[in-house]
């Protein structure tokens, strides 16, 4: 259960925890279209707060937005201080933040007309997103009988709410079958990503990942190239195969809710020596360096509160 703050950013104002409500006919509730960003906040090894990647989530959700035809009545300025002010409102030192732009009551039907677009920022605390046995020791992972939409049944670069029931039912499907997470192909068979995450492969010290053209360009995915590719190691983006996760040396994957997980096990079967790896651990290493603000060259991508 999320862990209640006390403010949320509604429209250009501040609202109570448990009066921030909306009508029962608000369009996206039943239409599903409407647009979000996963932001988290670190305390950095000085004891400041620092939103990570703040400008690349935000461009990102106006792309969301204009994919989608959404036009967002805020400036991104407005939107990026929202969040900044939201965890200063709501004394935070480390917490996670979910901006929502959705369609509001108005016309119902699957075209909303002249419905109003509304935004909303919501923070809260939050830990590792899958645990912090995962962060040490790993996951088990299933590979889903659920394809991931393609890019002709969705536009994929669109981190849209209505898009996650595909993530969703998969990770339903996983966890009742006694795993962590879902890992999803696309309709040619190739490995895309988890329910809500990016993957990455390891095997004979070269780095792969799954394309862009058919996964959400992940904020995080980005870092961990650019760390590994400035400790020497090649990453490739290119399609991945299934059998692929049972032979790599290591398996992991990355967002900015799972930040870097390692994966222990595919379809019962091991991954490697079955737990973390050199690669994975150096990522992690690296990643955790970054946003807490002990690494000089990506102190751009902080935006201190």
């Amino acid at each position: 259960m999320v862990k209640q703050s006390d403010w949320i950013w509604m429209d250009g104002k501040w609202v109570k925890w448990d009066e921030a409500n909306v009508h029962i006919l608000t369009h996206s509730l039943h239409y599903g279209l409407a647009v979000f960003e996963g932001i988290r906040a670190y305390q950095t090894h000085d004891g400041r707060t620092a939103v990570w990647h703040l400008d690349e989530h935000i461009r990102r959700l106006f792309e969301s937005a204009h994919i989608l035809m959404l036009k967002i009545p805020f400036s991104k300025q407005a939107i990026a201080e929202a969040c900044v002010e939201s965890i200063r409102k709501n004394g935070l030192k480390e917490c996670y933040l979910r901006p929502l732009v959705y369609l509001g009551y108005g016309a119902m039907g699957v075209y909303p007309a002249d419905n109003p677009i509304r935004v909303s920022i919501v923070v809260w605390p939050w830990g590792a997103y899958l645990g912090e046995d995962a962060i040490k020791k790993g996951i088990r992972v299933r590979v889903s009988s659920f394809t991931r939409m393609h890019v002709n049944a969705f536009m994929t670069k669109a981190k849209a709410t209505g898009s996650y029931i595909n993530g969703v039912v998969a990770k339903m499907d996983a966890k009742r079958a006694g795993y962590d997470e879902a890992v999803m192909l696309d309709a040619q068979g190739y490995v895309t990503e988890g329910s809500g995450e990016n993957i990455f492969v390891v095997r004979d010290g070269e780095i792969r990942t799954s394309p862009v053209s058919s996964i959400l360009r992940g904020i995080t995915r980005q870092t961990v190239i650019e760390l590994a590719r400035e400790r020497g190691w090649t990453v490739l983006e290119s399609p991945i195969s299934r059998d692929e996760l049972y032979t790599a040396d290591e398996v992991f994957f990355t967002g900015t809710a799972a930040e870097v997980t390692p994966v222990r096990e595919v379809d019962d079967r091991q991954v490697g020596e079955g737990r973390p790896g050199k690669v994975t651990k150096a990522m992690q290493e690296a990643f955790f360096a970054s946003v807490l603000g002990k690494d000089e060259k990506r102190a751009k991508y902080l935006t201190f509160v």
